[in-house]
Order: C-alpha cells, then structure tokens, then sequence
C-alpha cells in the first residue's frame, strides 16, 4: 500500500497547472530550507488520507484567487491577488502575509476541471446518477461557507478537523467548474479552539492562523461507498482480534464488506453480508455499519521499536463490486496496570513502557500551522526518533492525516491534545463557565477530531485540557472522551488544576523534573518539563525578546545543562513517575527552548551526544530513600526569619541563635496541598535546620512542596531551585554537582521562598537515590 501511496502522488501532482510565475513567498524572517522546494505546480502533492486511499482523486492545491473584505459583505467583489493554497493568508508560503483579522472574511476562488473518465461514468449529470463527486478540505480555520458554480454546498465550523461536501448537484455541463470559500475566525476574539493563537502574538502565543491550512482536494465514488473506517485491535491473553467498522453508504440489493489482511505473508478475508431495504435509483443511499471481527492469532505486534502495521482492503459489493480503499492497522494495546511492585505504570502490549518525548507545537516560520512539504512534515518526527524518544505529545494543534500515518509507520507514541478555547483559569481556580455556545463548539469539535484520529495505533492518550486553557466542567469531560474512545488512555487534566480523574494525574514543572506522588488508580506523569533555551544567532524570529525557561549561551552549556536534567529523570521512574514531556521539539516564534531552531536548520542537542543520555530512562531505575524527611508526617524543626538576613546566612557557621524556632511547614491555610505547621504570610522567608546523613549517598534528591519561587542550599552551596508553585509534594532529583555538597554526619540544609500572590507555603525534605545495581545487590546479600 505504501508504494501505491508514492505513485498516486506522481499521477496527480504531474497534472497540477502550471502557475509559478504568478505567485512567490513573502520572506518571513526566518524560512525553512524546504520553502524553495514549494511552487504553486507541485504544493504538497502527496495523497492526503493515507488510511482511505482510493486510486483517482484530484489535487486542488495551488493558487486561488482571495479577497480580504469586511465580514459583513455578502461575496466578494472584487479579487487582491493571488494565494497559495493551502497556507494561511497570515503565512509566508501564501505570498499573501497579511492578518486578516476578526473584522473580515477571507474569500477564495478557483476554477477546477472535472476529469472526462469521470464525466463518462454519468457523474452529476441528470437524475440517474451511478457516480457522486466528494470535495474534501483536511482542515480550515474556523468558519467556513463553500459555493460551486453558485449554488451553496455546505459550512463547517471548526478548524482542527477534515470536512467533507457531496457537490455533485452543483455542477454544470462542461468541464470547468468554480469553487468559491468564505472564511471567518475570529481568533481570540471568540470561545472558539484556537490553540497558541492571538491577535497579539507574544510570549508563548503566536501569529493568527486564517484559512484553509491543509491539502483540499475532490474525488469520484459511487452512489453507494464506504464513507470511513475504524480498526480497534484487541489483544487479551489468550486470544488476538481486530474489530473492523465499515461505514457505509448503500442502495438496494444484498450487500456484501469484504475485508482482506496481510502481513506481507500471508492474507485472511473475512466477509460480512447484510440484506437493506430497497430503494429507488433516485433515492438518497442510507447510513450502515458493518462491525466484522477478524481473528488475528500470532499477531505481530505494533510498538515504537517495532512499528509492524498490517495492510487491509476494504471491498463494498452492492450487486457487485463498487468501492473500494485501501488502509492498514496495528496491532497494539495501551492501559494503565501495575507492576510486580504494585506501582501504577504506562503498560504497552501486556508490559510497562516508560514513555519519553517532546512537546511538539507543529509550527513552521514559513507556513505557521503548515508544513512546507511532507519530507519537511517527516523530518521533525526522524530527528525525534533519532534523539531517543519514543513519544510526542501534538500540543493544542492537530496534524495533517499524514503526520500520524508517519507516525504510525516509523513508531512514534502520540499524546494528542485538544486545542484550547475560551477563558483561561489559574492553577488554583475552579473550571471556568462557558456558555451553552462554547460548549457545543467544544463537544463538537473535540468530538470530531477524536473520530478523525481514532484509527491511528500511534495514538495512545488523549489530553481534553492544558493548564486551565478553556477548562470546563473538567471530570464531565474526561469521562466523555473516554466514552468517545474506551481504548486510550485519557489525561485528566495536563498541568495546574487537577480534579482527580483521567487516568494520569499530570505535574508540569519547569525546569523540574518533578512528579506527584503514587496513586492507587492512576499513574503519575510529568506532562511538561524543560524547556532550556538557546538563541542560536541567524536562526531567531525576533533578534531580541527571546526566552527559554533557561536560557544559555552556548551549545556546550546548553548540552551539559540538559545532561543535568535528564539523569534526574531514573530517579523519579523508580519512585513511579510513567512518562516525561520535555519542552520542546523545536524553536516557535520568540521561544528559543527548542531541540531545534525554528527554521529546522541546527540541531541544537545532537543526538548522537543526546540519544545515550534520552535512552537511561528506559533502563531499571533506581530507588529513592528518607535521609531527612519533609513535614508531612511528623513535624520538623526549622529555625526561620522574615527578615533578610546578613550575608553568609547559608553557612554551616552563620549564628542564627536569634531567628525564631517553629515547626514545618510553613505558609497559610488554604495552599492546596500544604501541611501548615507555622504560618508564613510575608513576601519571603528564609530558612535553616541541621540534618544528619548517612556515610554513603548516590544521589542526593529533594521532596519539596512550594509556593512559589525556592533556592535551595547545603552546607553553603545551593544544590536546588524550583520556579512557580505546585500544589503537592513533589520528588526533585539533584545533580552530581549538588551530591558533592553532602557529607557524612550533620549537615546544614538552608531554603528561602518567595511569595508574590495567592497560596504561598513551603517544606524540603531529603532523599537518596540508590542505582538500581545496588539494589539488586543489596537484595542478593539479604537473601
């Protein structure tokens, strides 16, 4: 199937018109290599739903006719030029560049040619049409009204998933055709998803996106077709079957789905026949499901180390055959199960698998949410995997079909969130209230793109929410996403605001790494960590006003900064922490923390330097033990001040005879998460108490809850600091540098926090991390 794919893309993309000196890119102020290789004769040519392939489609892709005008106008009155579809009107690749605002519509108009084999075959001409012409946009943002030759087609609200419009009454006698779209999104203007957009693009939000931003195209079917297909893989113990879901639109007659796997090997067929009422030639065809299971004894699995996937024709026979597409399936199972430990993990196919990767935004500085072209779609997923990753989490965007099928073929885990909408809340607040209107549009659209993407095996968890952005009504809808797809596991929610469901409960902390502690139902994940900047001179967006959540200023203290943190990770797996996201794959407007620049054009952690770092958390992790424990549980002694102390106040040495003595934690009631031994309400305190450690240490950890900003410090040398606040206690692996600080015996452990608004409260404890070799030892002499 995968070849077919490649020769379906020559056969069409050679019959695109030839128009390149109509239109050029406008220079952004930085484009991607792949920019040269887009021209209006060749713009992504590929076939655009690689798991429903039919041989003859249409590509039409290219330049259109646009119009920037008020939103009130009717049509268009005139043309401004020249687009190239299907980039955002706000992107480089459209040679247009131009916000449009939530004040205007976008018009765009083309004319198409009908193909004469398809003509022959009676398409939309008179009532005793055999053959229907589908036009198909992959996504369009947000609203969107079509026309052809006049007449109205269809509107659609919603701009992460595919849409779809029969026009075959809309068509006239003659091969030329005119295809008309109107477009409204009013970005942050209104409840709608809308992701890391914003009419004032700044910080970690970005250029507005108008328009159509992936391939539009149309093809012939039959009266009666297959309309979609869902494959759910079942895999139990004893026994290994695919579920097949075959919809369909059908006439009259005895109705027959065959569908046909292979491995490559060898092939199984298995049928499924129905009988329908009959109905007129001039009747609408109805709605079925075929549901068929298919026995798949000995199965080869689908796994990111080994992306197996099965190729399946999918055969309609309706007084013959009809229809037919082509797709393919893997076989997997994803679930939250413990392990011989009792400890709550990310199982992959019956076993656990740590899953690691980057948060992956899917921007481009030439064509925003666009991709150049597919190599260049490919790309970011071939370096991912060459880093040592097995996972990315799509982060409030969704992906051409074509990503995931890249995904699903070269073996990389997806996290797929929803792009968010509406208000946002802050950590500590309750769900926001949206109107009737912003919910339907969220069930609606939510709803829509998990049926979309439910098909591909790469996809493992779905994420409803992201730090409180549009969250609403937040256990509702983490059970409704379940019921959507009971397959996936559901994150519940990403970051900040937890309401103790979904499957995950989810810690964001940046530059962490962190986690929450161990739960009986669910597993713990570190959502987004990270986040390390660098701002690579020649490859920036903007020269000034860049930031990373740390930023340095060379590749070797980039490099060494992030060897730091990833070795922090083991730790953190032993205690049970099931996945980590670090921030992020690449660059993204004035973001310089990528593992990449923007324009994809250095790799800024090289992987054969980075892989072997990456690839230690797949390894047995090591175990974490008290060597001075926190307040949760029994109550320590801290001497403290609310005044600034004299210089040297972190020393063993340093006289704090007069601070005050009080219990931890400290802070004010209320501080979710907090065990209140002695209040603190002032805009900083500072903190010191003597703790005794053991002769050997491997590697010396925090257990810390704060709120907000701490630095840490041992014996006079700061071994820690933590930004922002959480809202529980949180494990916090140390560098080697930080170990070197301990000695055996008593030992000064000193702490400052800031406050600036809201809860505020903090308590350090410390751990031991023990490798995993010695406790194998350990173990061995015990027995």
């Amino acid at each position: 199937m995968f070849a077919r794919l490649f020769s379906l893309t020559v056969a069409v993309s050679a019959a695109l018109p030839l128009h390149a000196q109509d239109w050029k890119p406008i220079e952004a102020p930085i484009m991607t290599r792949w920019a040269k290789e887009v021209s209006p004769d060749n713009v992504l040519p590929e076939y655009p739903r690689p798991q429903m392939v039919r041989e003859k489609w249409q590509n039409l892709n290219g330049l259109w006719d646009y119009a920037i005008q008020s939103k009130d106008e009717q049509k268009a009155s005139e043309w401004d030029g020249k687009i190239l579809v299907p980039f955002a009107a706000e992107s480089a690749l459209s040679g247009v560049m131009k916000n449009v605002g939530d004040e205007n519509k976008l018009w765009y108009q083309r004319m198409f040619t009908v193909p004469q084999d398809w003509r022959d075959a009676r398409l939309g001409f008179g009532s005793r049409t055999k053959q229907r012409l589908l036009l198909h946009f992959g996504a369009v943002d947000w609203q969107a009204a079509v026309w052809v030759n006049g007449k109205e087609v269809g509107q659609h609200e919603g701009g992460y998933d595919p849409f779809s419009f029969d026009i075959t009454d809309a068509l006239k006698e003659g091969e030329e055709q005119e295809l008309v779209v109107a477009v409204w999104d009013p970005t942050d203007k209104g409840p709608q998803p809308r992701g890391k957009q914003l009419s004032n693009p700044h910080g970690i939000w970005y250029t507005p996106v108008t328009g159509i931003w992936q391939t539009v195209w149309i093809e012939p079917v039959a009266k009666a077709h297959i309309t979609s297909l869902n494959f759910t893989p079942r895999i139990e113990r004893n026994r290994t079957w695919l579920d097949a879901e075959v919809s369909f639109l059908a006439g009259s007659g005895k109705g027959v789905v065959d569908i046909e796997v292979s491995d490559g090997k060898e092939s199984r067929t298995v049928r499924s026949e129905m009988m329908t009422n009959d109905i007129g030639e001039r009747d609408p065809a109805t709605e079925h499901i075929a549901k068929i299971e298919i026995p798949m004894a000995n199965a080869t699995l689908w796994s990111p180390d080994s992306p197996f996937l099965y190729d399946v024709k999918v055969q309609l026979r309706w007084n013959g055959l009809i229809d037919e597409v082509e797709s393919y399936a893997g076989m997997r199972k994803i679930e939250v199960a413990k392990d011989s430990e009792g400890v709550n993990r990310l199982f992959l196919n019956g076993k656990p698998v740590f899953q690691f990767g980057p948060l992956d935004q899917g921007w481009w500085p030439d064509g925003l949410y666009t991709a150049p072209t597919d190599e260049a779609l490919k790309y970011d997923i071939e370096i991912t995997k060459q880093l040592g990753f097995n996972m990315a989490r799509k982060h409030v965007k969704t992906e051409p079909a074509r990503w995931y099928y890249h995904c699903d073929k070269m073996g990389l885990l997806v996290w797929q969130d929803m792009p968010n909408g509406d208000a946002h809340i802050r950590p500590d607040a309750p769900d926001i209230n949206r109107t009737p209107e912003s919910e339907a549009i969220y069930r609606k659209e939510w709803t829509a793109i998990v049926e979309s993407l439910k098909n591909h095996p790469c996809i493992v968890c779905w994420v409803p929410f992201n730090e409180g952005w549009g969250q609403f009504k937040t256990n509702e809808y983490l059970a409704f996403t379940k019921q959507l797809d009971p397959t996936r596991l559901v994150d519940g929610p990403s970051g900040w605001t937890d309401r103790g469901e979904g499957d995950m409960h989810d810690m964001h902390m940046y530059p962490g790494p962190g986690m929450f502690r161990v739960e009986s139902a669910r597993a713990s994940v570190l959502g987004e960590f990270g986040g390390l900047g660098w701002p690579v001179e020649g490859h920036l967006w903007k020269s000034q006003n860049n930031w990373g959540y740390r930023t340095y200023r060379s590749q070797e203290e980039l490099i060494r900064n992030y060897k730091n943190l990833i070795v922090q990770l083991p730790p953190l797996i032993s205690r049970g922490l099931a996945a980590a996201v670090y921030t992020q794959t690449t660059d993204v407007e004035v973001e310089v923390n990528g593992l990449m620049t923007y324009d994809r054009a250095v790799i800024k952690l090289p992987p054969d330097q980075i892989a072997p770092v990456n690839r230690i958390v797949y390894q047995p992790a090591p175990r974490d033990v008290v060597i001075a424990p926190t307040s949760e549980e029994d109550a320590q002694k801290w001497r403290y001040t609310f005044e600034k102390p004299a210089e040297g106040w972190t020393e063993p040495n340093f006289d704090d005879s007069g601070w005050k003595e009080g219990a931890g934690g400290f802070g004010t009631e209320g501080t979710p998460g907090a065990v209140i031994g002695t209040t603190w309400n002032t805009p900083q305190i500072w903190m010191r108490r003597t703790v005794k450690l053991p002769e050997k240490l491997d590697q010396l950890g925090l257990r810390i809850h704060h709120d907000e900003e701490a630095t840490i410090h041992l014996n006079g040398e700061k071994i820690g600091e933590v930004s922002g606040y959480i809202t529980e206690y949180a494990l916090v692996p140390l560098t080697d540098e930080a170990t070197k600080a301990a000695k055996p015996g008593e030992n000064v452990l000193a702490v400052t926090c800031k406050q600036t608004g809201g809860g505020q409260y903090i308590d350090v404890g410390l751990l031991n991390f023990v490798p995993a070799k010695e406790q194998a030892d350990q173990a061995q002499s015990n027995e």
